[in-house]
């Protein structure tokens, strides 16, 4: 039986979503927004990224946002303002400042859609979190930010101390053939290797590292985009002994600590030089996870261009 929270074609949707009728329509204003949430008793808004065809949009409004406790809790202490990263609809952002939906999305880096900033009442961006979790990572997100957590602790931190059996769990990593053998030195500082660089950080008895093993990382043409790499996996719980891209020494435990990572698997992406271009931390399935390592591949990130504007470009040379 399929998970409908880890298993889905990331395709392109033929019929465009519609918001929840909840959803807050704004009038351009975000400051107006807050001055509403604050009126209503509320402890701030979230603003939504995403687009009309998006199949991990459909996924939170289908699965995390038809669970009554969760859209309860959600609606209780926020009021959610919609944007689609493709619009063109001018918005205030809370620094005074006019962006058209384009380029608040660029500008709050909503790499993967949907993401979700949240603001407090003094309209300061708090957190921001990018992709699509499953319920118990995005219901755990939604008590870290209302309940105030965020300011006293990361929310690794907070994940792992709500409830630490989903973290340390034992058991064996998959095992594949492109993952480089240890020791792992990846100091990257003073190499001439042309490749860049993928850690996949993983956990024992993790569905989610599964069903990637047996998904996209199974498919052709992502084994043919993983060919290009230099691919390390790492436990994320785990000590052992690291050299990170930088030359700092140090374990995968200490290392994805430093990350902030929490979700597993988690795939970080370092240029030859060793800096890290970007990481999908979230559930990712075919098409998500081919378009990052093509424009890793390819050398999007090399001319300055960010993956969302890399994105953006790619679409509008189609329309």
């Amino acid at each position: 039986m399929s998970d409908p929270e880890l298993q889905f074609d990331d395709n392109l949707l033929e019929e465009a979503l519609a918001y929840p009728d909840w959803f807050k329509i704004s009038l351009g204003d975000l400051n107006d927004d807050i001055a509403d949430a604050r009126a209503a008793g509320k402890s701030g808004i979230v603003v939504y990224y995403g687009q009309a065809r998006c199949a991990y949009c459909e996924r939170l409004f289908e699965v995390n946002l038809a669970d009554e406790g969760i859209q309860r809790y959600l609606r209780e202490h926020f009021d959610v303002v919609p944007v689609d990263i493709w619009g063109i609809e001018e918005f205030t952002d809370t620094n005074g400042k006019s962006y058209s939906e384009r380029e608040l999305a660029l500008r709050y880096e909503t790499n993967f859609t949907p993401s979700l900033v949240f603001y407090d009442l003094q309209g300061r961006p708090i957190y921001r979190m990018r992709g699509y979790y499953p319920k118990y990572q995005f219901r755990a997100t939604l008590h870290y930010v209302a309940e105030g957590f965020y300011r006293v602790e990361k929310f690794r931190d907070y994940l792992a101390r709500a409830e630490p059996t989903r973290f340390f769990t034992s058991g064996a990593l998959i095992e594949r053939d492109f993952f480089a053998a240890p020791p792992y030195d990846l100091d990257r500082r003073d190499r001439t290797d042309a490749r860049p660089l993928a850690v996949i950080f993983e956990q024992g008895d993790c569905h989610a590292c599964e069903l990637l093993h047996s998904g996209p990382l199974s498919q052709a043409e992502i084994l043919a985009e993983i060919e290009k790499l230099q691919v390390v996996q790492l436990n994320l719980f785990d000590d052992t002994p690291v050299v990170t891209p930088g030359g700092r020494q140090t374990t995968a435990a200490q290392w994805g600590q430093q990350l902030e990572l929490f979700y597993t698997p988690s795939i970080v992406l370092f240029s030859p030089e060793g800096k890290e271009i970007m990481r999908v931390d979230s559930v990712v399935q075919f098409y998500r996870l081919w378009g990052v390592l093509d424009y890793v591949n390819r050398g999007g990130y090399a001319s300055g261009i960010d993956y969302q504007k890399w994105r953006l470009q790619a679409r509008e040379t189609i329309d």
